[in-house]
């Protein structure tokens, strides 16, 4: 089961559904976009087998262009999709659901950008390394119950090992 208030932060066990959400995102993106998208990419720690995470799924939109990318947010959002402010340079971000339950992030960037480098970098790493992964998720737990109400707080603690990660 995917969905979170927008916001908060709540960690639940590694779920193997993930996947299947992920799966069946991506089929209703493809409707609702076709074939300006190059490719898809599951990202974030529900990407990761065995990691703890926010329950909602993050899905990256890989296009030729970055035009196409904003080019895509009228028609997302005819699909339930929110743009939201974008504090990375390079992507167009949108949430699915309402504030009160998100169930996907879905970000779109230009195939090769560093945004797509580096989040595909990050998530292999986690991937193939179960002693990084580890030390990831001991990480993500700390900050999720200091400020369970305050996202953005979460987010900047783990920032620094992200960083060091990709090096």
């Amino acid at each position: 089961m995917v969905g979170l208030e927008r916001g908060t932060v709540e960690l639940e066990p590694y779920q193997p559904s993930w996947s299947d959400e992920y799966g069946a995102e991506v089929t209703r993106l493809n409707d609702a976009v076709g074939d300006r998208v190059r490719r898809f990419e599951h990202i974030g720690s529900t990407a990761v087998e065995g990691m703890p995470a926010k329950p909602i799924v993050d899905v990256l939109a890989l296009v030729d262009e970055f035009a196409t990318a904003t080019d895509l947010v009228e028609p997302l959002e005819a699909h339930g999709y929110e743009r939201r402010p974008d504090e990375v340079d390079g992507r167009v971000f949108l949430a699915k659901g309402p504030p009160e339950n998100r169930t996907c992030y879905l970000s779109i960037a230009e195939l090769g950008s560093a945004f797509h480098e580096e989040r595909v970098a990050f998530r292999e790493a986690l991937r193939d390394d179960p002693e990084l992964a580890a030390r990831y998720a001991s990480l993500k737990r700390r900050p999720a119950e200091r400020y369970p109400e305050n996202r953005e707080r979460y987010t900047a603690e783990k920032e620094a090992f992200v960083r060091v990660v990709l090096g």
